[in-house]
């Protein structure tokens, strides 16, 4: 089978965990007899970074569009008028079988008239939480991103949700239940492998992009509430975003700036390092589809706190393979690191049933499984 793959999501040299999700299965897919061909999209207004050696190798197309929210309506039928040329030769070289879409704007539209152009099935998948873009665009343009959203949806052979949280939020607006699935992002448990021992110093490790979503705030406050508990404690934070300079703030006036690192933006192999070295993963994110880190924290072995009502819900069972906390709750949020920090037992219970969790339904060959299966329902 031959699958062209249309993602604004793929790794670059500067970014190897961007849209890890879409090319970390293709190897295992391969494996499967489906070849997919990356085309990987940006706006004409934003670079587009040195590829990714580690990745699969994916043809970049930068697009016309209006900047911001304003554009992102009618940003599939221009991308689709971008790429169809292109689409065209790549078919004619050899047949396309399924499109698959990544987020429904631009490239679920803009694959909704390649699959016209071409006569074959494509499907799209749903990446976060907002899948109507009502609350990344706000207003009159938000509204028109909602009716193309619900268009494409509605058009779509399949509608994959990378959880059910993600898939109900979709599944309201589509008139076939049957046309919307769940598959689970999946972990490389070769590179996400739990450490030969355990750390030896308290360190408390979150990644995330540093935006208000993330609840690095609550972090923070809970880290400076148990510090007198633990005055050896140190904290973690990869990423980066529009809210570093508050969260350096925020620690400075906590009284703990010496005690939080910034670390920016990293690679997966220095992820993967900073998750074996930590004792605790915390991100307790108030607004996530299902959330990779959390996975691959996971599959590295460690305790994982993250919040009720969000994807990562359906994976981590309260006091069984992590910790649950609600959202925007510090007092939880303290309690919990107090709790882990204090029970070297209850954090190797915890991360070893993670990791058993990982290696029985959320690998990378469960994940091309799962998209394997969906493609050939609809090309059958």
């Amino acid at each position: 089978m031959h699958v062209l793959t249309l993602t604004p999501f793929y790794p670059t040299a500067f970014d190897d965990a961007a849209g890890c999700f879409t090319a970390e299965p293709l190897a295992a897919l391969q494996k499967l007899g489906i070849r997919s061909h990356v085309i990987a999209v940006q706006p004409f207004y934003r670079t587009v970074g040195k590829p990714s050696p580690s990745s699969p190798p994916a043809t970049w197309v930068r697009y016309p569009c209006l900047p911001g929210g304003i554009g992102l309506s009618s940003a599939g039928a221009l991308l689709h008028g971008s790429l169809i040329a292109k689409v065209r030769s790549i078919h004619h070289s050899e047949p396309i079988d399924l499109i698959h879409a990544h987020a429904a704007l631009p490239c679920g539209h803009a694959a909704s008239r390649l699959s016209r152009d071409l006569g074959v099935p494509w499907v799209v998948t749903v990446h976060g939480l907002d899948a109507y873009y009502t609350r990344q665009v706000q207003g009159m343009a938000g509204g028109w991103c909602e009716r193309m959203a619900k268009f494409v949806y509605g058009s779509a052979a399949r509608v994959i949700g990378i959880s059910s949280k993600v898939r109900d939020e979709v599944a309201a607006t589509v008139s076939t239940p049957a046309r919307t699935k769940v598959v689970y992002n999946g972990v490389d448990c070769q590179e996400f492998h739990p450490a030969s021992s355990e750390p030896e110093q308290n360190l408390v490790l979150s990644v995330g992009n540093l935006i208000p979503i993330k609840g690095h705030d609550l972090l923070l406050r809970a880290l400076a509430a148990v510090q007198g508990q633990f005055p050896q404690l140190l904290c973690e934070i990869i990423g980066d975003g529009s809210e570093r300079g508050r969260l350096q703030q925020l620690a400075r006036e906590l009284g703990i700036a010496e005690k939080v690192r910034f670390l920016g933006r990293q690679s997966r192999y220095q992820v993967a390092e900073a998750m074996r070295r930590c004792t605790v993963f915390a991100l307790p994110s108030r607004y996530e589809g299902l959330g990779c880190v959390y996975l691959e924290a996971m599959a590295t072995g460690r305790p994982v706190i993250a919040c009720h009502r969000q994807g990562i819900a359906e994976i981590i069972h309260h006091g069984c393979n992590g910790w649950l906390i609600d959202p925007d709750n510090p007092e939880e949020l303290t309690n919990a690191l107090s709790n882990l920090l204090a029970a070297p037992p209850l954090r190797q219970r915890l991360g070893s049933n993670a990791r058993r969790t990982v290696l029985e339904s959320l690998t990378l060959d469960h994940q091309a499984a799962s998209l394997a299966a969906v493609y050939k329902e609809c090309v059958a």
